[in-house]
């Protein structure tokens, strides 16, 4: 059995996307509940390793507009996802590995992410942010 490879897009919105035997198998997102649900029923720890975007490793929003301040307490919901992701990892004996948000790339549009991945399904931004986590690793 082959490693699947697993990227997570972390938020309200959780992305998550399988690349498995040198093509994306799944690009999707869920609750942070049944991602975590769906990994465990379709993912046993022994063949998969996760890499989760982890805005705790991001350095930014400077700035004290209503903008900025917006971001700052996005981020620090991701970073609180981050930490459960981290902690579910631990319980359930998954081997992971922490992204910087930049490690994933810009942000693909529907048109460039068919056109790069070859994905042709539908996909939202979460989505394919967590796809681009795990593309051709």
């Amino acid at each position: 059995m082959s490693i699947a490879k697993i990227g997570i897009d972390t938020g309200v919105n959780t992305g998550i996307a399988v690349w498995q035997d040198g093509k994306l198998q799944s690009v999707e997102s869920m609750t942070i509940t049944k991602a975590m649900r769906y990994i465990l029923t379709c993912h046993p720890h022994k063949y998969t390793k996760l890499y989760i975007e982890d805005a705790r490793l991001w350095v930014g929003f400077h700035g004290k507009t209503k903008q900025s301040e917006a971001k700052r307490q996005g981020a620090g919901s991701v970073k609180r996802d981050a930490k459960i992701w981290e902690d579910w990892c631990k319980e359930h004996d998954y081997e992971v590995v922490f992204v910087k948000p930049k490690g994933k790339g810009l942000k693909q549009s529907a048109e460039d992410f068919k056109r790069i991945t070859g994905w042709t399904g539908r996909t939202n931004e979460h989505a394919r942010d967590a796809a681009m986590i795990v593309f051709q690793r």
